[in-house]
């Protein structure tokens, strides 16, 4: 019977210490604010999907032979295909399709990775010249992102500490420790997808306006990333 007693005392015990800790937390005075922070950054890491089909071929080149030559033809942009030129399919390479039900036709798809929009555009001229019309900007990334996510978090807590300040001055309080930090998670948007026929080079309306000798400076839409972090601080 006394050890029974001596547990349920015990126990009530914990249960008045976290009622009390939990009851001390609500009972402080505290403002709650959110902080915002965003910012732009140009993609080093652009993804351009090529697809490369028998069909498309007016002179019937096999595929094996488009391929040969637009590998050859990265490697003289300076490219790495070994390490930034790959299939999308890995286990099938090739998809066929029965046409006119006798004539078989093989389709191929790439993806090449390159860091600058200069060079992307220097692809999408070598693959018109090559007649490999059926291309276009996958997506793009930045090697850097989680830091640059990391730096617009800083930024946003910061901002949320000088909005608590700015909302307590004028009632003679001021603002202490964080009690409670929310991240609101960090957006990232990469939405960048279009045919090779809308990709604006600036000076000019498409690829097919500009001239080999005169290549001018092109851009991509940039990376917007956001941060937006809720913050509960203690007011004194």
């Amino acid at each position: 019977m006394r050890k029974l007693l001596l547990t349920t005392s015990f126990l009530l015990t914990i249960l008045f210490v976290g009622h009390t800790q939990t009851k001390n937390f609500i009972d402080q005075p505290y403002i709650e604010v959110s902080g915002t922070a965003d910012t732009l950054v140009t993609p080093n890491e652009i993804f351009i999907k090529i697809i490369i089909s028998e069909r498309d071929s007016k002179n019937k080149v096999s595929l094996e032979e488009s391929e040969n030559k637009m590998v050859a033809a990265f490697k003289d942009l300076g490219i790495n295909t070994e390490r930034d030129l790959t299939t999308s399919d890995m286990l099938s390479a090739y998809r066929f399709y029965l046409l006119k039900q006798k004539d078989i036709f093989k389709t191929k798809e790439y993806i090449l990775k390159v860091s600058t929009a200069a060079m992307a555009s220097k692809v999408f001229l070598q693959l018109e010249d090559l007649g490999i019309s059926n291309a276009s900007i996958d997506r793009v990334d930045h090697t850097d992102l989680e830091s640059i996510k990391n730096v617009c978090r800083t930024r946003a807590i910061l901002n949320a500490k000088e909005k608590a300040i700015a909302l307590t001055k004028p009632i003679s309080q001021t603002v202490g420790n964080a009690i409670q930090i929310t991240d609101n998670e960090t957006n990232f948007d990469n939405q960048l997808q279009g045919k090779v026929a809308g990709l604006v080079i600036r000076g000019y309306g498409t690829l097919k306006e500009v001239r080999r000798d005169d290549m001018p400076n092109i851009e991509f839409e940039k990376i917007k990333v956001s941060s937006t972090i809720s913050v509960k601080f203690i007011l004194k």
